[in-house]
């Protein structure tokens, strides 16, 4: 441990030399109230920025146990301080300090979205923030004075007006702690109250814009209100009594007409496995965990997925109980998509309509007259989704417009007029037995089996010229693997870039450690949650990286299974 004088010496030693001189400065430094550790820095201006860390020891930190004690709380207050680190960066750090990168200074980015992150790492010893610096330079030249004004003049600063508990807002950090609390408690409550999603009212979901996650603040704000058949009381810690529309487990139907809120509530939902920070208006949204969104997607590959619930009977006797194909379409993409979000544990389909396949939804009668059975592969959705319930467990709510013939199926109609929700339930049923649908059930005794598949590591090829492992996130929604290019468009319930990149390092972590072609996905998936849990993100790389934010299991088997060279056993 070096004192923080001799990096001011560093600095002035290598002022105005080659910018690789900049290495000498790696290192710990001490600056009395925090450590300082420099733990890589750029080779280059226009390179990704320097990572560093501050450490503050609890004793000055002062954060209470109960900001951190339990594992809701520790998420939430380490979310909470990346957002104020990241203020007090705005705030007190000048930028533009040269060529490139020159005088950022930055921290993860943290969205609407209460994520497990290590941006800030808070136990009972430390605080410890990780966070980017772009080392100042001209052209390649070090500017090293401008470099110890970052470090000596701009960093304190930052440091004690978001690490040090006496020094940021406790009526705001408790509100924020509290909040997700909240959220998880009632999240794990869902189950034994026959729910598989809880919508407080007063909710705002409508958001900002398409590409806007903020709550709608223009205009016409809507604020949910439940039907009173639908109506369910809950006592939070914090909160107290709460009321809100409880959604049961089984089939639900979301119907109305266009533009009356039908995806907007759908979104709400799907978005309810996060805990959402104060103001977001969906703080009280929740759905169970193991909720997944499905969809059609045309062109994916399909690896050696057991369909045959589904679809079977192909021409020229090609089987479906190892299906695969390198440019799947819409309705085998969608029955791929279902099979393999059960084989992962999902217990709660959400399904849009609009995103959907229409053969796989619904076959009329009309059409069933027109191509006989043993003539079409595909059994729709609509004679699985009563099975998927009383057989496996598993819910479905699905965001209809188009046909009243899932009236038959359902056990919950809700219809949204604008915006807010009415239960219908009982009219459907109604309608349903007026007009007695004509189309004759194709789903057979029972839904089929779910099988378990063993991924082979030497598949998963994270190489890429001369280097062994060149793995690059692009954006949200795609991976670069080695040669492959992982699409994760249709993995909707990702909001974060920095869960796509612990998801990169985590397929790294399955093929070396965990894949042995004899686990399945699922156990290897498992074991993962396992060591997370225990351990902490940090398993996944010696480097102390700032940028991973938690992500499910289920968008990371979405991912190993959209690896276009995936080969399963």
């Amino acid at each position: 441990m070096l004192g923080k004088e001799r990096l001011r010496e560093i600095l002035r030693r290598i002022d105005g030399r080659g910018y690789k001189a900049y290495k000498d400065i790696e290192g710990h430094y001490d600056f009395g109230d925090y450590l300082l550790l420099i733990d890589h820095v750029q080779g280059d201006p226009f390179a990704a920025p320097s990572r560093l860390r501050v450490k503050v020891p609890q004793r000055i930190a002062g954060f209470p146990p109960d900001t951190y004690t339990t594992r809701s709380r520790r998420i939430a207050l380490g979310d909470f301080l990346t957002r104020v680190f990241g203020e007090k960066c705005r705030l007190y750090c000048r930028g533009g300090r040269g060529t490139g990168k020159s005088g950022l200074v930055d921290i993860d980015h943290p969205g609407q979205q209460i994520l497990e992150r290590t941006s800030v790492v808070v136990n009972e010893s430390w605080v410890e923030a990780r966070f980017f610096v772009g080392l100042p330079a001209a052209g390649r030249r070090i500017l090293g004075r401008e470099a110890a004004e970052i470090l000596f003049g701009e960093l304190p600063q930052v440091v004690t007006n978001s690490l040090i508990f006496s020094r940021i807002p406790r009526e705001e950090l408790y509100n924020h702690i509290r909040s997700a609390e909240d959220q998880d408690i009632l999240r794990g409550r869902l189950d034994e109250l026959g729910l598989v999603c809880f919508i407080a009212e007063g909710s705002i979901l409508p958001r900002a814009s398409g590409v806007d996650d903020r709550p709608l603040s223009k205009g016409r704000v809507v604020y949910f209100r439940s039907p009173p058949s639908l109506s369910v009381e809950v006592e939070l810690p914090n909160r107290g009594r709460v009321r809100g529309m409880g959604i049961p487990k089984g089939v639900t139907l979301i119907v109305g007409g266009g533009y009356h809120g039908k995806s907007t509530l759908l979104n709400a939902i799907q978005l309810g496995i996060y805990n959402h920070i104060p103001g977001d208006g969906r703080e009280l949204v929740v759905t169970d965990p193991q909720a997944i969104k499905i969809r059609a997607e045309d062109g994916r590959r399909v690896e050696k997925v057991d369909i045959s619930p589904f679809i079977n009977n192909l021409p020229f006797g090609k089987r479906t109980e190892h299906f695969s194909t390198d440019d799947a379409s819409g309705s085998t993409s969608q029955a791929a998509n279902i099979m393999e979000a059960l084989e992962l544990g999902a217990r709660l389909l959400l399904i849009d309509e609009d995103t959907s396949a229409t053969n796989f939804m619904i076959r009329d009668h009309r059409m069933q007259e027109l191509v006989a059975k043993e003539k079409e592969p595909i059994t729709p959705f609509i004679d699985k989704v009563g099975q998927l319930f009383s057989e496996r467990g598993v819910s479905t709510i699905l965001v209809l417009g188009g046909s009243g013939d899932y009236f038959d199926v359902a056990h919950t109609v809700v219809m949204m007029e604008d915006y807010l929700p009415q239960d219908v339930s009982e009219k459907a049923k109604e309608i349903a037995s007026k007009y007695r649908a004509e189309r004759k059930p194709e789903g057979g005794t029972s839904f089929g089996q779910v099988a378990q598949r063993v991924p082979l590591a030497g598949s998963i090829n994270p190489a890429r010229g001369k280097r062994e492992v060149k793995v690059d996130v692009k954006g949200l929604r795609h991976i670069l693997f080695g040669r492959s290019l992982i699409d994760l468009s249709s993995l909707e319930q990702l909001v974060d870039q920095s869960q796509t990149v612990a998801i990169a390092a985590i397929i790294l972590y399955c093929r070396n450690r965990l894949m042995d072609g004899k686990r399945s996905l699922s156990q290897i998936l498992d074991l993962v949650e396992e060591e997370i849990d225990e351990k902490g993100l940090d398993i996944l790389s010696p480097r102390h990286l700032g940028n991973f934010a938690r992500p499910r299991m289920l968008e990371v088997g979405g991912a190993i299974n959209r690896l276009r060279s995936l080969a399963i056993k």
